[in-house]
């Protein structure tokens, strides 16, 4: 068999979203699986949408999620010599052919084929055949290069996700090659590319399954093998509607403001779509040896932000404390959060990762062990009892002197609300309230610990 060359094609007229990163992941690991060699390869050919901000998002987001590539970033703009040549060649072998019909010509033929309720396509006026006369080519018209489609038979191939697909070729009219001006167009530019860098799987989109019948039959016509093609089923959003900006369909790099892993990521990708039996959790080199095309699925793909979620607090918890921390720390920054003066950020990711399913959430939650805590007033009312109060302060005397570790911490709780004769909610809460803001937080003793003795003295002196 020959080696294995997949290849990831983004345009770049916007950034890379998730449907994108998929697609880039599947070929990605499919070229590692088998040794083989990832190609990265930008169809830039849409000058007017193209911009290098495009390119570099594209490449960022690979970066990030570090799906490096063996060869490449090509740009298709950069072989513009090499379509015209092949052009030529398609020219002089018969395989394509001089078109000069107007616009004018072809919308009338449209508004024709239309009213006969036909469907719209090229006529084949201008093209070659044995016995036909073409007109005098008009002067005042530059010609556009149309490929000579077969006319007869099926176009055929073996998708490895969708199964067989037959297409007549009758269904299939002259594709324009080369534009009036010159330039290639898009499937023509895709075979080309194949063809020189020896793809030998193409991996992406269902969107593309129109587009692969015409290249599949320009392949041929160029003498060039035709690679085995996968098409990838949709990515519909949490409510089964296709997936928008408002689901997901963002950038990948938002991603990573919005506090999530790469690893997460991969791995929750990897699940769209594709399965190794039950397994939901694995490494991203597990993922290599068990990635096969047999095993992606033919329907469409649902995301599911709680999953994602679900993952991402998974490698957050798998984290040693002090890469948390250092993952952390430049959010905190982000926000002019000093941590410097603060207890130890790996000591609070630490206590706090079990509640916190992104780096944003986890950055939330310790924030305010390094800012000036104010109390709000109708949850410190909500939770601090007139009962409570002797509680605090006979509380706030212990702590002044208890030794500074968590049993410690924990006993002298459990032996203040024992001689008030309160339940522990009733002198936790409104400890947890006065000393971080907020109702809900991991063990009240743990908290404190962290907080340090200057600290909750401070605070409990402050809001008696």
């Amino acid at each position: 068999m020959k080696p294995v060359r997949t290849r990831f094609a983004p345009s770049p007229t916007g950034y890379l979203h998730i449907g994108g990163a998929r697609t880039a992941l599947f070929s990605w690991a499919y070229a590692r699986r088998h040794g083989g060699t990832f190609v990265l390869r930008i169809e830039d050919t849409d000058v007017a949408r193209s911009t290098p901000e495009a390119v570099q998002a594209i490449i960022d987001g690979m970066n990030w999620l570090e799906l490096t590539h063996d060869e490449g970033p090509f740009y298709q703009m950069q072989r513009m010599e090499r379509y015209k040549e092949v052009i030529q060649q398609m020219l002089a072998a018969g395989t394509a052919y001089h078109c000069y019909t107007t616009r004018e010509e072809l919308d009338a033929l449209r508004a024709e084929q239309e009213a006969k309720k036909e469907k719209p396509r090229y006529d084949g006026r201008w093209r070659p055949e044995a016995g036909k006369t073409l007109p005098t080519p008009p002067a005042d018209v530059p010609p556009v290069i149309r490929f000579k489609n077969p006319k007869d038979g099926v176009v055929a191939w073996d998708d490895a996700v969708k199964g067989r697909i037959e297409i007549a070729n009758a269904e299939l009219d002259d594709l324009i090659i080369a534009r009036a001006d010159g330039t290639p167009t898009y499937n023509f530019c895709v075979c080309v590319d194949d063809w020189d860098m020896g793809i030998t799987h193409v991996i992406r989109g269902d969107d593309h399954v129109n587009n692969t019948p015409r290249q599949i039959n320009i392949l041929a016509a160029l003498g060039a093998e035709v690679p085995i093609y996968a098409h990838l089923s949709m990515i519909l959003g949490d409510d089964g509607a296709k997936l928008s900006k408002r689901h997901g369909a963002v950038s990948v790099m938002q991603y990573d403001e919005d506090g999530y892993l790469p690893e997460a990521v991969i791995n929750y990708l990897a699940r769209l779509g594709w399965s190794h039996g039950d397994d939901e959790v694995f490494s991203r080199q597990q993922f290599v040896e068990w990635f096969g095309l047999d095993h992606i699925t033919a329907s469409a793909a649902q995301f599911n932000t709680e999953k994602l979620q679900w993952l991402n607090q998974h490698y957050m918890k798998q984290l040693p404390a002090a890469e948390l921390a250092a993952k952390v720390a430049p959010r905190l920054a982000a926000r002019g959060v000093d941590v410097a003066g603060g207890p130890s950020l790996e000591k609070a990711v630490a206590l706090y990762v079990d509640r916190s399913n992104t780096l944003n959430v986890l950055a939330d939650a310790v924030e305010v062990f390094y800012t000036t805590v104010t109390p709000n007033p109708e949850l410190l009312a909500q939770h601090l009892a007139e009962e409570a109060r002797p509680a605090i302060a006979d509380f706030a005397a212990g702590i002044a002197t208890v030794d500074w570790e968590i049993p410690a911490i924990a006993a002298l709780i459990k032996e203040t609300v024992g001689k008030h004769g309160l339940k522990m909610p009733k002198l936790a809460m409104p400890l947890r309230v006065l000393l971080t803001g907020q109702a809900q937080t991991p063990s009240v003793d743990a908290v404190i610990e962290l907080i340090g003795r200057e600290g909750v003295l401070a605070a409990l002196k402050k809001n008696p």
